[in-house]
Formats: structure tokens, C-alpha cells, sequence
């Protein structure tokens, strides 16, 4: 069976696509920071799938990362049909009250390293009768967030980014599909340091990493483009296109500020 090759595989959201393509009878390989975590899910989906699985454990914000994970894909042997960028993370509050190394970081994970990625799966990718990639955004891609600004910024270009490569493997093996998901029960809330405020309002929105994960996946193999997750949040998109944009941007900024 082909590998699946998943970025920030170690909790939330990419745990749950690896369980997903797990089900499914797809190898994986998966890569995230913490080791332990990756080992403990290692072990998980051993128990429960029959599947191979291997694990690298190292930090995307590097330059490097994107070589050396596509070294240790090529040096194993994986025959990687599908590619996940699904790590990233945010920071919340006023721009300059982070360091700017911060904000760089930032880019590296959320961006450079999944072009990266990307470029380089690209060919071996396209070498499958049948592959895919799959980028995970977020609903913020849709609109400017004050106070989310740059985090909000880098998935609006996973989202463009997505859709123009999807026109250029269109005649290709290769469907590329950029997935939205808006407020998760995961640790994003913690480390982008979300206030009370914007974390009230998602209460009643919330989804599960598990439930994302499901409609990811699917949305994937019945090669959609793009997708929101969730009813309340395909609505926010669809807002934030109909109304001024200086609305819709006071709006989020009470929430974040």
C-alpha cells in the first residue's frame, strides 16, 4: 500500500487524519516535533490498523526541515501518493507585541515549509496512478483578522496558493484540495494565547479534532477544491465576502483584541 506522509501528525487535527487513512489501509508517515507523542500514536495505530507506520520527529520552523524530511522519505522508500501539510500555528494579539523571530517561525511552518514540501513530493507524487494533496487552512484564510493578523495572512495563502497549483495538476494524477477549519478542540487555542472573548464565541461552534479530521479526508478523496468545515463557519466565509470589509474586520478585532 502507498504511504501517506502527514506534518503535524502528533495531536489534534493531523492525529485524526492519521487515523483516518489509517482505517483505510494506508501506510503512514508522520512527522511533528515531540517524539513521545509520535511514538505513543506510533503504537496506537499499530494496535489498531495493520499498517506500517514511521515517525521523524523534527521542527518545521527550520529552513532545513523540508529537505530532511523528503531525505528520510527517499532514503526509506516511501511511496508517498499522498502528501498532508497540516502543520502550522498561530499568535494572537497586536503584531509587534511578538518577537519578530516569532513571526518568522510562524511563516516558515505554516507556509514556506508546506511550498516546500510540496515542490519536492511534487514529482514523485505525479509518478501515481492516483495521488493527492491535501492543505489545511483555516476560515480566517477568508478575511482579515486584526489582532490574528499575520497567522491569519499565511493561510490565506495556503488557500490561494491551494486552489492555483489545483488548476495547474488539473490534467495531472495529482487533486490537490485546501480544507477550512474554523474553532478546534486543540492545543492551537493555547499556544496562539486566544482570549477569553473569541474562545466564549467558539463555544457553541466547536468541533472535535475527530470530526474535522473525517470531513478532511473525505473532502480529499472526492477531490473537492476547498472546503469549510462546519455549517456556522461556511456562513462566516460566505459574510465575509458580502459585507464591508471594514465590518467585518471591526467585528473579529473585538473578538481577538
Amino acid at each position: 500500500m502507498s504511504y501517506a506522509l502527514i506534518t503535524g501528525a502528533s495531536k489534534g487535527i493531523g492525529k485524526a487524519i492519521a487515523f483516518e487513512l489509517a482505517a483505510k489501509g494506508y501506510d503512514l508517515a508522520i512527522v511533528a516535533r515531540s517524539e513521545s507523542l509520535l511514538q505513543q500514536i506510533a503504537e496506537e495505530i499499530k494496535a489498531r490498523y495493520n499498517v506500517n507506520i514511521a515517525y521523524l520527529s523534527i521542527d518545521l520552523s527550520t529552513a532545513a526541515a523540508a529537505q530532511e524530511v523528503f531525505r528520510w522519505s527517499e532514503e526509506n522508500g516511501f511511496a508517498v501518493s499522498i502528501l498532508v501539510n497540516n502543520a502550522g500555528f498561530g499568535l494572537s494579539g497586536a503584531f509587534e507585541s511578538y518577537p519578530l523571530e516569532q513571526h518568522v517561525n510562524m511563516v516558515q511552518v505554516n507556509c514556506t515549509t508546506l511550498v516546500q514540501l510540496t515542490y519536492l513530493f511534487l514529482p514523485r507524487l505525479k509518478q501515481q496512478k492516483q495521488a493527492y494533496i491535501l492543505n489545511i487552512a483555516s476560515s480566517s484564510a477568508y478575511q482579515a483578522v486584526p489582532y490574528l493578523s499575520l497567522y491569519a495572512g499565511t493561510k490565506a495563502l495556503v488557500l490561494l496558493f491551494t486552489r492555483g497549483l489545483r488548476h495547474e495538476l488539473r490534467n495531472t494524477s495529482v487533486s490537490v484540495t485546501c480544507v477550512s477549519p474554523g474553532a478546534t478542540d486543540t492545543e492551537f487555542n493555547t499556544r496562539a494565547q486566544i482570549g477569553p472573548k473569541a474562545m466564549k464565541a467558539a463555544e457553541k461552534v466547536i468541533m472535535t479534532p475527530a470530526q474535522v479530521g473525517q470531513v478532511a479526508v473525505e473532502s480529499m478523496f472526492k477531490k473537492k477544491a476547498e472546503v469549510i468545515v462546519g455549517v456556522v463557519n461556511k456562513l462566516g466565509g460566505f459574510l465575509s465576502w458580502l459585507l464591508p470589509k471594514k465590518f467585518v474586520e471591526s467585528t473579529t478585532a473585538k473578538l481577538y483584541q
